[in-house]
């Protein structure tokens, strides 16, 4: 705990919070509060009588699909980023695999795209042809089910006892209410999937009372989940990588595939990983699990593939992603005619995505695009190469 109580840990903590958070007001007037903050923040991590605050909850409609996010207050960021960067991140990452791709400093999506283009050339490079399989698995619900004793379990061997001290109380802030349950239904809870969207529409307040709490679930976007979420599926990862012996295997938090030869193989390794994840209280999503040969087209972190006979790898954007691209370049057009934004930040927005994903569009996926930007803004659509 002595590193966490340092105060210059504890002061860049409150910096780099301070870059992510959505406060308007002068950085130095922040530091003035703050400092006396911070201070207070060292004593009560030291004598451990530091508690996570109340924060907020709301629902969050991204790409269409509803998600729980919980907000917490800056002190408590604080703290989660001086946990993270000073003690999660340095001694968990070692026990990573290389091919886990998620919330990583050099890694992310585009890494992760590339390390399964390169899986596919490297398969046609050793059998000469494109008779394989790949295996898609999604766990439902991961965030939702991540249990806390198996956290602990999962992480306490990698720290120090005062820093579990820490982790554990920021995971109690994590627990969700089940006052409502009867004594049945909870002792039942713990092994049945938790849907927290479902939870915060259907849950009162008043049915919430203090009495009884279900030791599972983390939130979605807070920095001590992302590392969790991280490494938790890590016995899966060496499971498939050493003791299957899986050569072409990747991760994006509960994104994963698997290449091979065989199917039957295949499908025997995602059923041993199927009983491994239900020991740690994962569920295996069924409908987005699924198993295709390499030859016909799958998605892959929003990207369409395709290993063709003579071994060239096939990539298309999906055409979902163009339509969102469409409606938000809609709806910038609406907030730069009403002055809401400027038009130097929706340019660079087209740009950012363009430079990203042109590559994978056709010509008349373009030629579209860039037809829409001309008719919202009057205007040739800016360069993005």
């Amino acid at each position: 705990m002595s590193t966490i109580c340092d105060m210059n840990v504890l002061y860049d903590a409150f910096r780099a919070s301070m870059r992510s958070s959505p406060w308007k007001e002068e950085p130095q007037r922040f530091e003035t509060d703050f400092l006396s903050e911070i201070n207070r923040l060292r004593h009560e991590l030291a004598e451990k009588t530091y508690q996570t605050s109340q924060g907020s909850d709301f629902l969050l409609n991204e790409r269409g699909k509803t998600r729980h996010v919980h907000g917490g207050r800056m002190r408590d960021r604080v703290v989660r980023h001086a946990l993270c960067d000073a003690v999660l991140t340095p001694k968990l990452a070692p026990y990573i695999i290389h091919n886990n791709f998620a919330s990583q400093t050099g890694k992310g999506v585009d890494a992760a795209r590339k390390a399964f283009e390169r899986d596919l050339h490297n398969f046609y490079l050793e059998y000469g042809d494109n008779n394989g399989w790949v295996c898609f698995m999604d766990f439902s619900k991961y965030y939702d089910n991540i249990r806390h004793d198996k956290v602990l379990e999962k992480i306490a061997p990698h720290l120090e006892e005062d820093e579990m001290w820490l982790l554990e109380e920021i995971l109690r802030g994590f627990r969700v209410d089940v006052s409502y349950l009867t004594d049945e239904q909870y002792a039942a809870a713990l092994d049945e999937k938790f849907d927290s969207v479902r939870y915060l529409a259907e849950v009162s307040e008043d049915m919430k009372t203090g009495g009884k709490f279900l030791p599972k679930s983390l939130d979605i976007g807070d920095q001590v989940s992302q590392n969790i979420g991280v490494f938790f599926p890590t016995e899966i990862d060496n499971f498939v990588t050493v003791v299957r012996g899986f050569r072409r295997y990747g991760r994006y938090m509960d994104d994963s595939y698997l290449i091979h030869r065989e199917r039957g193989y295949l499908e025997d390794t995602v059923g041993m990983v199927a009983e491994i994840a239900r020991r740690d209280g994962l569920f295996v999503n069924e409908r987005k699990t699924h198993v295709t040969r390499l030859g016909d087209c799958y998605t892959f972190l929003k990207v369409r593939y395709r290993l063709e006979e003579r071994g060239r790898v096939q990539k298309r954007i999906c055409p979902e992603a163009v339509t969102r691209e469409r409606r938000r370049l809609r709806a910038h057009a609406r907030l730069v005619r009403d002055g809401r934004m400027p038009r130097e930040q929706s340019d660079q927005a087209f740009r950012s995505w363009m430079g990203r994903y042109a590559k994978m569009m056709s010509r008349k996926q373009r030629a579209g695009i860039t037809t829409l930007y001309r008719e919202l803004f009057g205007a040739d659509a800016p360069r993005w190469k």
